[in-house]
């Protein structure tokens, strides 16, 4: 509110002093000149007072100078010589110049008045009695029970326990479709529910959220100023006093060397000082980075500062976790083959029944998958584990077990098994065998599926000429199998948690800047090595806190939307930084010719301040597609490769 607050005054502060140069203007002859300029002091005042206070201020904090106190003292100068109205217009423009920029910062920043605006401040807690209990969201407690009506906004993260419905995440996402929402599932705080009624479990306290989560980073990366934005504000003191040495100089210089009245001299100092200052070129930089990383939190991606999306133009390759980042993180049943002498539905019941108490994910895939298919006459079967194999049980008299290959201890492997295996191994599926005494009736394929948006994403960034590795544990015939599935470049088997540090270091001895996406614990270390670590907005905690980039919608394509945004950045700070100098270069030269007045060299110097605002506001504007007949090149899909780490250590 203080913000907006002061924008507003920013902008009523300049308009009226408009009004008054207008006036002055129009007054000047026909009254005292004493009234023309009271008016204009008026206009210097209420124009120029907001940003010279801020001058002041900051550089009693900070011991530097800036902008703000040359414009101060250019206005000053050309009153002292009676240019009253070329003072009060500078003032005004450079006032206007000053609203428009916080207008523009204000404007980026108001992507974290609406996330804020989407979350509840009370919720309806659901009591042992059965009652409604209004509570505030920040007092709820993990393991609470909520009740949220249709068309209600669910208060805070947590998981169903009574209900199905749908719901809008559009807040959390931009997805416009509702989502299907069911028992045990997870929904987030600031979402709509849309159809039913539900009963919700709280899961994470306030500040623990999603959505705390997306508004606490978008605040510091709105904080963390890029490189260049660093370099330009160190660089401006010493610019600020470059100038005033000029300044000085032409003070008394071209008054002895050219024989210039002094009167002319003391007024192409003053334009000296207005049109050298480096106004355009201090706003080159934060407002458009601001528009940027607005844009990206409005795509669900989220910078933790403008130096991360500065420095994704310059990645070259990206190295990919696979578990849970290219694939589901979730196996699932892809083949089940059933000896032709054995009965396909025992074979179901008894796989079922083994694995429907096992914790394991396997297990998990399998239950899942034969749940609906199962009999439902299969009595209770005494069951126990095999450490390092699977699950056996007993019935009817025979010996059943469940896991890896038990037949080898009989070797009573059967043709059908191991052909059938070799060739499940080769596509990178985990097997599961089924056996009935000493025979093989059953052997199921397991495998983490992709994601479909990952083999876009990948798509995407090879037609943008960087390279894809994908990291991996797995064994090199399973890496490059799902590799070739999701069309990456290069493969990383074999890697242990411990070593993608290595790998990293490896991978950027190679490409230079490199980007590691990760949503684990073991890809901590990682990201945290990686040029630009970017975190799965589903991961775990501690890869978002370890990142510099979150994908919250955890989706990959947005990869390549970010980078995208980084490019447009720096071609953006690149044409403000060399309009703004070619400006003052050409203005500075104009004014010691004598060609240019101090009213124009004001319009100069702060018109230009004013494109360099607006040319960063287009950084707000979503990224522009690649042209129809680049989308079209898919080119050929090579197979993977091994990539052969220069370090033994890995």
């Amino acid at each position: 509110m203080m913000k907006k607050l002061k924008e507003n005054w920013q902008f009523a502060a300049t308009a009226i002093s408009g009004i008054l140069i207008l006036i002055g203007w129009r007054l000047d002859g026909e009254v005292s000149g004493t009234m023309t300029a009271v008016i204009f002091v008026a206009a210097f005042i209420i124009g120029g007072f907001e940003q010279a206070r801020d001058g002041i201020r900051d550089t009693i904090k900070t011991k530097k100078l800036n902008v703000e106190l040359l414009m101060v003292l250019a206005a000053t100068g050309a009153s002292i010589i009676g240019y009253w109205l070329e003072g009060a217009v500078l003032i005004f423009i450079f006032s206007l110049s000053g609203a428009l920029e916080t207008y523009t910062t204000n404007k980026s920043r108001r992507e974290i008045t609406k996330l804020m605006s989407f979350q509840p401040e009370t919720a309806f807690l659901l009591l042992e009695n059965g009652e409604l209990q209004e509570t505030a969201v920040d007092d709820l407690k993990t393991g609470q029970l909520l009740l949220v009506r249709p068309g209600e906004r669910i208060p805070i993260d947590g998981v169903i326990r009574k209900g199905t419905t749908s719901v809008d995440q559009a807040a959390i996402n931009g997805e416009s479709i509702p989502v299907e929402k069911g028992m045990d599932e997870e929904v987030f705080g600031g979402t709509v529910n849309i159809s039913s009624a539900i009963t919700l479990e709280v899961t994470k306290t306030a500040d623990q959220t999603l959505f705390s989560q997306i508004i606490r980073m978008v605040k510091e990366a709105q904080s963390e100023p890029s490189r260049t934005a660093q370099f330009i504000e160190r660089f401006e003191d010493k610019y600020v006093k470059i100038v005033l040495l000029l300044v000085l100089v032409m003070l008394f210089l071209p008054h002895f060397a050219f024989g210039w009245g002094w009167n002319e001299t003391f007024y192409r100092a003053m334009v000296l000082l207005t049109v050298a200052s480096p106004c355009a070129l201090v706003a080159a930089v934060t407002p458009a980075t601001l528009a940027a990383i607005s844009n990206g939190a409005r795509n669900g991606i989220l910078f933790k500062g403008g130096v991360h999306l500065e420095n994704l133009k310059n990645v070259k390759a990206v190295a990919f976790d696979k578990t849970g980042t290219l694939t589901q993180g979730k196996p699932v049943v892809t083949d089940f083959l059933v000896h032709p002498d054995a009965d396909r539905q025992e074979v179901i019941d008894l796989a079922y029944a083994v694995e429907k108490n096992s914790m394991h994910p396997l297990a998990k895939a399998i239950v899942n998958e034969f749940g609906d298919k199962v009999s439902g006459t299969l009595r209770e079967i005494e069951m126990k584990d095999v450490p390092g194999f699977g699950v056996e049980a007993i019935f009817q008299n025979q010996v059943w077990r469940v896991g890896k290959a038990f037949f080898k201890e009989g070797n009573q492997a059967e043709n059908f098994a191991e052909s059938d295996a070799d060739h499940l191994v080769r596509q990178g599926k985990t097997l599961v065998y089924v056996t009935k005494g000493d025979k093989i009736v059953g052997l199921i394929g397991l495998k983490d599926v992709k994601r479909d948006e990952a083999v876009r994403a990948i798509a995407e960034l090879k037609r943008r000429g960087i390279k894809t590795i994908m990291v991996t544990g797995d064994n090199e015939a399973t890496g490059l199998a799902i590799g070739a599935e999701i069309g990456i470049d290069y493969v990383i088997a074999g890697c242990l948690p411990e070593n993608k540090v290595e790998v990293l270091e490896d991978l950027k001895s190679v490409y230079g800047a490199v980007a590691m996406v990760g949503d684990g614990i073991n890809d901590a270390p990682a990201l945290a090595h990686a040029t630009v670590g970017v975190a799965m907005g589903e991961g775990t905690d501690i890869a978002m806190e370890t990142a510099d980039v979150v994908l919250m919608k955890n989706d990959l394509e947005k990869l390549a939307y970010a980078r995208t945004l980084s490019v447009r950045l720096d071609r953006v700070v690149k044409q403000n930084i060399a309009f703004a100098i070619l400006v003052i270069i050409s203005l500075v030269i104009a004014n010691l010719f004598q060609t240019i007045n101090l009213p124009f060299g004001v319009i100069g110097h702060e018109g230009s301040t004013i494109l360099v605002i607006l040319n960063g506001l287009r950084l707000l504007l979503p990224n522009r597609k690649l042209p129809e007949e680049k989308q079209g090149e898919q080119g050929q899909v090579s197979a993977p490769q091994i990539y052969r780490l220069k370090t033994s250590a890995s």
